[in-house]
């Protein structure tokens, strides 16, 4: 009996929804039309076609994307660029540590010197690469 009981109270599998797309439709496309609408939907940075023809059916607003290759590439570059400087200011702290612990205080302070003159040229470089992405962003970032 209490076999019974359990297997009627398991239920396995999806859940059923509250009120699922059971209507279907189809459509043919010339060539032409085909190409407008695969046109249309890359533009739309939709993942799913049937998502986009019911929004452009029912009038919902459809975001169109367009990638521009240069602005990737800027930010990868910028992206690969703050990952690196991140890592140096690790191995920078790192340094400064190491210095203290295994040199006299004298020589440590002669080191930590030259250390300091290359930080600071290396703070000139990023403050130039921060003015060059924010001419960058007004120039073709600027949204209207």
């Amino acid at each position: 009996m209490n076999d019974q009981n359990n297997k009627k109270t398991r239920k396995t599998g999806r859940r059923p929804k509250a009120d699922p797309a059971k209507n279907r439709y189809t459509i043919s496309f010339n060539e032409v039309e085909h190409s407008r609408f695969l046109e249309l939907f890359d533009q739309s940075g939709m993942t799913v076609k049937a998502h986009f023809i019911t929004s452009c059916i029912f009038e919902k607003t459809v975001k169109t994307v367009k990638l521009d290759k240069g602005t990737i590439d800027f930010y990868m570059r910028l992206t690969s660029f703050h990952s690196q400087f991140r890592s140096v200011g690790v191995n920078y702290n790192q340094s400064v540590k190491l210095l203290y612990t295994h040199f006299s205080e004298k020589k440590a302070s002669a080191l930590l010197f030259k250390l300091e003159k290359q930080a600071l040229e290396m703070i000139a470089i990023f403050k130039k690469v921060i003015q060059l992405t924010e001419e960058f962003n007004q120039k073709h970032l600027k949204n209207e």
